[in-house]
């Protein structure tokens, strides 16, 4: 058979297509089990996340020389803390290779087993003759044909799928310790005698409440802060239109153009009034320039001063709020002439800064009502762990 034939046979495409088909298959399925490891592991038969509570116990010590011996629990995600299978095929190498060898030989040969023997005469010489006749005839034909196919399949473990990993993330921000007990013990952590746990215990729940005010006096603060920025950025789109309006001023003043009518006069008459037309226009430059300067000084400081500003008149108004913007901002406007003057309620954001003021000023009396209290129970504190004291003594 011709070496060409012995290809002829062979299916191409199921040699290569076969186990490609069979690798997309495997990933189907190992996608099916990750799915439904995920499905089985971390969801319960209603659907809800299923958790792992861990319990343990915090021991800290308090100003008054007593410790709390806290139970704590905290609930952690089951798919947060167990391997994840997610086996993915990453890669199929097909190896087909076939050789064909093919050799044919062929020998003849003759021998033949006879002998033959005889003389011969010539004149005065006589000569004799033997000699023997051999045939020998074979043929050798070979031929070796081997063929090699490989399906080398690579897959490994890709942890925790992108998607699923950010869901356990946002799930793991909201997981916190759980206080489940507590109880007082002294500075050893042994039990207190009757009167010493029971002032033990008002102390704590001081504490306790003191815990309580100070966050919300750090989320009233941060309400403030947001507000105070908020009149600042209003503030400045207000000095943004100032500015712009100045600069279109200057910028219509054109002394370069006074320059050239002046150095290219004619006669005395244009050259005069290119003189007098310059001195407008530098008058007007400087007036402008005040302007300029004026404005970004009463912005600037309302700006920098807003929280302070606030603070004062917060402390000035403890009943009504005002209906304008408070004259303790001192602030200025500049007309389209280049003239300022007080910054009066037809300004294009008169009514937002009179607004955002307005709510920055009752979130300040709520921060100071709330920093009154903290001081009072504060005080409060001192004064029982002081009584402590002296009764001890």
């Amino acid at each position: 058979m011709a070496i060409a034939q012995q290809f002829a046979g062979l299916d191409m495409e199921q040699l290569i297509g076969a186990p490609l088909s069979a690798a997309a298959g495997a990933s189907k399925q190992l996608a099916d089990s990750t799915a439904e490891f995920i499905n089985r592991v971390g969801f319960d038969s209603e659907g809800k996340t299923r958790t792992v509570a861990f319990a343990y116990q915090k021991r800290s010590m308090n100003e008054d020389g007593t410790s709390n011996l806290d139970e704590m629990k905290v609930q952690v995600p089951m798919l947060a803390i167990v391997p994840i299978p997610n086996l993915q095929v990453d890669e199929v190498n097909i190896l087909f290779d076939m050789e064909v060898k093919q050799s044919e030989k062929s020998e003849q040969s003759m021998d033949l087993g006879a002998t033959v023997t005889g003389s011969l005469n010539l004149g005065i010489f006589k000569v004799n003759v033997s000699g023997s006749v051999s045939a020998h005839s074979s043929n050798t034909r070979s031929s070796d044909n081997s063929a090699k196919y490989h399906v080398d399949v690579r897959a490994t473990n890709h942890g925790t799928p992108e998607g699923l990993a950010r869901v356990l993330d946002m799930m793991a921000a909201n997981v916190a310790p759980m206080l489940v007990d507590s109880s007082i013990k002294d500075g050893d952590g042994k039990d207190l005698p009757e009167q010493a746990r029971i002032k033990a215990e008002n102390l704590k729940a001081l504490r306790q409440e003191i815990s309580q005010i100070e966050s919300r006096l750090s989320a009233a603060r941060d309400g403030l802060d947001t507000l105070i920025l908020q009149l600042k950025k209003t503030g400045d789109s207000q000095r943004n239109i100032y500015q712009g309006r100045v600069s279109k001023l200057l910028n219509e003043l054109r002394l370069d153009e006074i320059e050239k009518k002046i150095k290219n006069a004619e006669n005395d008459d244009e050259r005069n009034n290119a003189l007098k037309s310059k001195q407008k226009a530098e008058e007007d430059q400087l007036k402008y320039s005040q302007a300029m300067e004026e404005i970004n000084q009463s912005w600037s400081t309302f700006m920098n001063q807003a929280g302070d500003t606030i603070k004062l008149i917060a402390d000035e108004n403890n009943q009504t709020l005002p209906t304008d913007v408070s004259d303790m901002f001192k602030l200025m406007k500049v007309d389209e002439n280049g003239d300022t003057s007080e910054y009066v309620n037809t300004e294009t954001y008169y009514k937002a800064i009179v607004e955002v003021q307005n709510n920055a000023i009752k979130s300040q009396q709520n921060v100071s009502a709330i920093e009154k209290e903290l001081l009072e129970k504060k005080t409060e504190y001192s004064d029982t762990v002081a009584g402590k004291s002296e009764k001890a003594e």
